[in-house]
């Protein structure tokens, strides 16, 4: 998901059309989302899971928003998402190749380009599976568990991304907990995807604040207190999970863990 990198020309020809003109409808619609709202890159933040800095960098065209940033921007703004998803599925979509007109296998080739990104992203899901299947039955290992998808992103990447929509959850690994008089609050790390979060165990009907630091790098998530509370904050790219505090604030209770942090509690 990591944008900013120079863009290919589009082939010549009538039909084909520029990607940079594409990215930019997005952007644009994005941002006009963004002043129905009303709100401040910081009230954004408050009311999504995704920083500060990644809507200023979703709305600047440095970097391409995952589709529930999109989703979530478009319902705080009393809109049909469906149009700016429209634009989302094909920002930064590579140009279908030229091919000439001819049968056999490049025929077969275009039309699994023009196949939306879920299609593709199913596609390989069910491939995956059918090998890790096979590999097993091969191995004759009974009781053997499947090896975990593969995450969507590493490092930057997964930067403000939530641990289970990337699949970064996969081989998450508690590295330090604190458990308050009505919660615990863990510091996960996946080392595939070299990113670390805060997750919280609370009653669902509990308001809550997660978040993640490193220094000054800042990602937070608020869930109301409605009964379908999120229980993690967004993921912060880091090397090693050292020097990383994460928090949460239930019902008015802050509690922190960390390595090489003094655990907090607030009352």
């Amino acid at each position: 998901m990591k944008a900013g990198a120079a863009r290919t020309a589009a082939p010549c020809g009538p039909s084909a059309a520029p990607p940079a003109q594409t990215d930019e409808a997005f952007v644009t619609t994005l941002r006009d989302l963004k002043e129905r709202t009303g709100l401040s890159l910081a009230a954004l933040a408050a009311r999504t899971p995704y920083s500060k800095s990644a809507w200023h960098r979703y709305l600047n065209g440095a970097q391409r928003p995952p589709r529930s940033a999109v989703e979530a921007l478009a319902a705080l703004a009393g809109a049909d998402p469906a149009p700016v998803l429209a634009l989302w599925e094909t920002a930064d979509r590579p140009p279908p190749a030229h091919t000439p007109s001819q049968d056999g296998p490049p025929a077969r080739t275009a039309r699994l380009r023009r196949l939306p990104l879920s299609a593709v992203a199913l596609i390989v899901t069910v491939t995956a599976v059918a090998v890790a299947l096979l590999a097993a039955d091969r191995s004759g290992a009974p009781g053997g568990r499947l090896a975990a998808a593969s995450p969507r992103c590493r490092g930057d990447a997964c930067q403000g991304q939530l641990p289970d929509v990337s699949a970064c959850d996969r081989d998450a690994q508690t590295k330090s907990k604190v458990r308050d008089a009505s919660y615990a609050v863990r510091l996960e790390y996946s080392p595939a995807c070299g990113t670390a979060w805060a997750e919280v165990d609370a009653d669902a009907s509990d308001a809550r604040v997660i978040s993640v630091r490193k220094g000054r790098d800042v990602l937070s998530a608020a869930y109301p207190g409605d009964g379908s509370g999120g229980s993690a904050s967004p993921m912060l790219a880091v090397t090693s999970p050292d020097d990383v505090e994460a928090c949460a604030k239930v019902d008015g209770k802050l509690a922190c863990t960390g390595l090489d942090a003094e655990p907090a509690e607030e009352h």
